[in-house]
């Protein structure tokens, strides 16, 4: 069933790829290109799962010229749905970015980091035994509704034509340690909406990271960092966010931080929907592959 953001849009429709779909060998049979909701794994870049999709698809509709692409980055750290779009698909990717999003995050408090999540190590420490459930949940109230966001300087926001991380780089090559004024100096605000926000659960103790190990330890890209800051027991939460397009949530872990008087950083992310496409339909990397029936062995 087509999704209704794409009912309209798209003549001919787009093919949603789905687990059991028998895919042609001629791109040519899927006139609106095709769409694959994928779950995408942890510590794998967007750029990770488009070349190892892309290679498979090669392989399979013998095109080398294919065009493979994706509708809204997710962070190395972050899981849940992407959309690769393939073909005459890579048309509505923008459309398909354009979409309201929803996110499960878990946010540590107590401490910062540059990037806002745990990419880099602890940068400063605040005090956090003030913070509880109840306090959480009267400060969520205040983000509901439109609102000035400044993305983190480690993204992939425009500044002057460079990509903000580009500079973060160097800076914390430079320094180590980058002043969040800096950020917000060099960044300019952007207009986003938070449509639904509520706490699923506090963790006033932090949240046992090690249901995460089996992931991280099978993950893909390890170049990637990930920060261990599980022995310093920050009290945590995990939060449901429902949000529109160019919503941040580490800036909004780093508001939300303020907000309570303390530092916060993202520990765990997942876009649990995006549009009308939901994590719990999503195919694995290898499911998406092996649906193209040539998938690439090789990562």
């Amino acid at each position: 069933m087509q999704p209704k953001e794409l009912q309209a849009s798209a003549v001919p429709a787009p093919l949603i790829l789905a687990k059991g779909t028998t895919l042609p060998e001629n791109i040519d049979e899927c006139p609106g290109g095709i769409i694959i909701p994928v779950d995408k794994p942890y510590r794998w870049t967007s750029a990770d799962v488009i070349r190892k999709i892309k290679s498979a698809a090669v392989r399979h509709f013998h095109k080398k010229n294919l065009k493979v692409g994706h509708a809204g980055t997710l962070d190395p750290l972050a899981t849940g749905v992407l959309l690769v779009c393939i073909g005459k698909a890579t048309r509505l990717a923008e459309m398909l970015q354009s979409h309201d999003k929803e996110y499960i995050a878990g946010i540590s408090f107590g401490a910062t980091t540059p990037s806002y999540d745990l990419e880099k190590d602890i940068d400063a420490m605040y005090p956090h035994e003030h913070i509880t459930e109840e306090g959480i949940k009267k400060a969520l109230e205040g983000f509901v509704g439109e609102q000035e966001q400044i993305a983190p300087l480690f993204s992939a926001k425009s500044v002057d034509g460079v990509r903000a991380y580009e500079i973060a780089r160097k800076l914390y090559k430079a320094h180590r340690n980058i002043p969040d004024s800096e950020a917000r100096d060099l960044i300019r605000a952007s207009r986003i909406r938070i449509s639904d926000i509520r706490l699923i659960k506090f963790y006033p103790e932090g949240k046992d990271r090690k249901d995460t190990s089996a992931a991280e330890a099978s993950s893909k890209n390890l170049r990637i960092n990930v920060a261990d800051t599980s022995r310093l027991h920050l009290p945590a939460a995990e939060i449901r966010i429902g949000c529109s397009k160019g919503t941040y949530i580490r800036a909004f872990a780093r508001d939300l931080g303020e907000a309570l008087g303390s530092g916060a950083h993202l520990c765990s992310l997942v876009r649990s929907r995006s549009g009308d496409f939901k994590v719990e339909n999503c195919l694995s990397v290898e499911d998406a592959c092996r649906a193209l029936t040539t998938c690439a062995a090789e990562a």
